[in-house]
């Protein structure tokens, strides 16, 4: 699947390269594409400040989410289907995936939201920002969790790895970097730097509570 500043989707055939549908309905050009866990449903965001959902035998659309007030330059569905995340302008949005109802708002970055990531267990989001930041959030409540820094320059996008423990993040600095999400590391790091324990008003500022 390829996605164009043609303003089209486009579905090939993996093997031979044939081209099987053409998804017609932005107004501008479409930067993300992403297909549903069960290979149903495709997900695009465009400049056009709006994500669509499109049926992938068919190429037929069947949703508009329309809430942006930038262009949507990242789209992507929950590992479950039941969610997807979308970012645009210095927002994050979550939408219920099979009635396009907007659920929540994760606001915090200081810039424009270039990416939005779902874990492999589909608990949380990262995301990543032109304010040389990426993010953690809760994926159920938007509660934002973790800020991701070291970056000097945007962050681009950013991935878990498969067993949750990771998130690389690359920027326009032209590095990438790896984040330990596993709280036991991150307790040992944070211990061997302070020379005292956390309080519980900072475990919960710093959601150590949470996780």
């Amino acid at each position: 699947m390829t996605a164009s500043a043609d303003e089209t989707a486009k579905v090939w055939e993996a093997e031979t390269g044939q081209e099987l549908l053409a998804l017609k309905g932005h107004d501008g050009g479409i930067v993300s594409t992403g297909y549903s866990a069960d290979g149903r449903r495709i997900v695009t965001a465009s400049f056009d400040q709006t994500a669509k959902v499109w049926n992938a035998e068919t190429g037929t659309e069947l949703l508009t989410l329309a809430g942006h007030d930038s262009w949507v330059r990242s789209a992507g569905y929950s590992p479950d289907g039941q969610r997807i995340v979308t970012a645009g302008g210095g927002d994050t949005k979550v939408w219920e995936a099979n009635t396009g109802q907007e659920l929540f708002t994760m606001a915090g970055h200081n810039g424009v939201v270039f990416s939005a990531a779902y874990s492999a267990d589909g608990q949380r989001i990262v995301t990543t920002s032109a304010d040389y930041t990426a993010k953690v959030w809760n994926a159920n409540t938007g509660k934002e969790l973790l800020t991701l820094t070291g970056h000097n320059h945007q962050v681009w996008s950013a991935v878990y790895s498969l067993d949750e423990q990771r998130i690389v993040t690359a920027g326009a600095d032209r590095i990438v970097q790896i984040h330990t999400t596993d709280m036991d590391e991150l307790l040992q790091i944070a211990e061997s730097r302070v020379t005292r324990q956390l309080t519980a008003e900072e475990k919960e500022k710093y959601g150590v509570l949470d996780w």
